[in-house]
């Protein structure tokens, strides 16, 4: 039981004791209110240069299941109020302590997540580290930011996965950090999946002639990627597009939308989205950090909002076959009552006469 601190940038110090990698970590401190899931979460790209919370006290119970790794850690540290060292489930293959340490990964367990997530509710997202002495200086901590998030967690790799079923359509799917999760559900639909690297040009996606194009979710300031934008422009109208997350943001400003950074965001698998012309609520799972300000599509409809504080859900574009939402209807994990948007972007693909000449 070695102590460990969480340092904040605002001079909050919560003691705590180290599990996973012994190892000192900064990170923009964040929390997610799933009640599980913390394994995709731990696996989700989207959390790149991030510390995260979670606000649910025991953690690690079910252990590690390597079946439903989103991807990669990105994670820079972990903070919980217990984590379960004799994981009790039959997939499970060992336990969270020794996935952190696997993946290089320090983390900080005995903490008071409630206060903690209070703080970061009430004051916004800030800057922490994880260590095991206190410095005498933390301006570090304000320097720290995220930058050139989506190149750090992706590669130039190109690879294909085969429909589950009887294939319907091909569909392209750009990775700017995806989770695992949306190749399968395009793939239990009858897709044919061919996931590029966001730094494919529109030129080359346009000669792989797909029914479909998907932007991927991913980490940080979506306004960076300004190449990406420019890529996606090139697309619009050609073929129909979805956009999931980070990928529902860069349609947004491909198509001369704003967006801005939130106080804390959205993380967790109970996120209410309304409907705007109809009468449920969903609730759903995401991860995310910025928003789509709304006044600003002028060539959309807004489809969906959040429940909570109003923020924007979800974007139709009907003149170019395009629709976005912030949410994942993949939900893994999470609630799966919004897989009904996969649906809709094959319906808009209808058969192979949507490809470009």
């Amino acid at each position: 039981m070695k102590k460990a601190y969480l340092i904040l940038e605002d001079g909050h110090i919560f003691e705590g004791y180290s599990f996973g990698a012994e190892a000192d970590a900064v990170g923009e401190l964040v929390f997610t209110t799933g009640v599980c899931g913390y394994i995709e979460t731990l696996t989700d790209p989207t959390y790149y240069g991030q510390i995260v919370i979670q606000t649910f006290p025991l953690i690690g119970n079910y252990g590690i299941i390597p079946e439903d790794f989103e991807g990669k850690s990105f994670v820079s540290g972990y903070v919980v109020r217990e984590w379960c060292d004799t994981p009790s489930n039959f997939r499970s293959q060992y336990d969270i302590n020794k996935y952190l340490v696997d993946e290089g990964i320090p983390g900080i367990y005995g903490v008071d997540t409630r206060e903690l997530t209070s703080i970061i509710r009430e004051n916004g997202v800030m800057n922490a580290s994880i260590c095991y002495e206190i410095p005498e200086n933390t301006d570090f901590l304000k320097k720290y930011t995220i930058v050139n998030a989506v190149s750090a967690v992706t590669d130039n790799e190109t690879y294909t996965v085969e429909a589950e079923t009887e294939k319907k359509h091909d569909v392209v799917v750009i990775n700017y950090g995806k989770k695992n999760g949306i190749v399968k559900a395009l793939s239990e639909k009858g897709c044919r999946v061919t996931v590029v690297s966001p730094d494919t040009k529109a030129e080359d996606i346009i000669a792989m002639a797909p029914d479909g194009i998907v932007l991927s979710n991913g980490p940080g300031d979506p306004a960076e990627n300004v190449e990406a934008i420019e890529c996606i422009k090139k697309l619009l109208g050609k073929y129909p597009v979805l956009g999931i997350c980070l990928g529902h943001q860069l349609l947004a400003l491909a198509n001369g939308g704003v967006t801005f950074k939130l106080k804390y965001g959205h993380r967790g698998t109970n996120q209410p989205v309304k409907e705007i012309n109809g009468k449920y609520t969903y609730i759903t799972t995401q991860n995310h950090g910025y928003a789509v300000a709304p006044n600003s599509i002028t060539n959309g409809k807004v489809t969906f909002v959040n429940a909570n504080d109003g923020t924007c859900e979800g974007i139709d574009y009907p003149d170019i076959k395009a629709f976005s939402v912030q949410f994942h209807p993949e939900a893994c994990t999470g609630p799966i009552n919004t897989d009904f948007i996969f649906d809709k972007f094959i319906k808009m693909m209808g058969g192979s006469e949507n490809a470009a000449e």
